[in-house]
């Protein structure tokens, strides 16, 4: 059952055409991640509470926290909602658009860094961000998002 107490996530799966579909996935940021890639990368997604918030508002505003960019002007395709290993709930949504990926400047989080040394480092929540075919995009991504990557391919026609 997708989460009735878990933490709930509304992100954004942007596609483009370029010799066939990419789509727009990002790393996270911070030291647990730095030397991670397979299964490490995701869609700009981030937390909200489901009774004051809808979910394409909060993808929206976690696309522009995570990216520094405004989201595409373009309809929203709702690729519903998959539950990841530790419970959470991420519903996304495909947008189709473009973006600089040299020009994204994350928001950032603070954290004690190195462990137990009393200093607060400061690290951004995604430090890069990469256009990818969808066969890149499947051993990239977080595995539980990979069944967005078939709702996204079964829900947008090339033009």
């Amino acid at each position: 059952m997708l989460g009735a107490m878990a933490k709930t996530s509304a992100g954004i799966l942007m596609y483009r055409w370029s010799d066939g579909i990419q789509v727009l996935l990002v790393h996270p940021g911070g030291p647990f991640w730095a030397r991670r890639d397979e299964g490490a990368w995701s869609i700009p997604k981030g937390e909200y509470d489901p009774g004051s918030e809808a979910p394409l508002d909060a993808a929206r505003r976690e696309f522009e926290e995570e990216l520094g960019l405004p989201v595409p002007d373009s309809d929203a395709v709702d690729l519903g909602a998959v539950e990841q290993k530790g419970g959470k709930v991420v519903r996304a949504f495909a947008l189709e658009g473009d973006l600089d990926v040299d020009a994204v400047v994350s928001n950032t989080f603070s954290m004690e860094w190195p462990p137990r040394s009393g200093t607060l480092t400061d690290f951004p929540e995604v430090d890069r961000a990469e256009w990818m075919t969808i066969e890149r995009a499947r051993v990239a991504i977080n595995v539980a998002q990979s069944a967005l990557l078939d709702r996204l391919l079964g829900g947008v026609a090339e033009p």
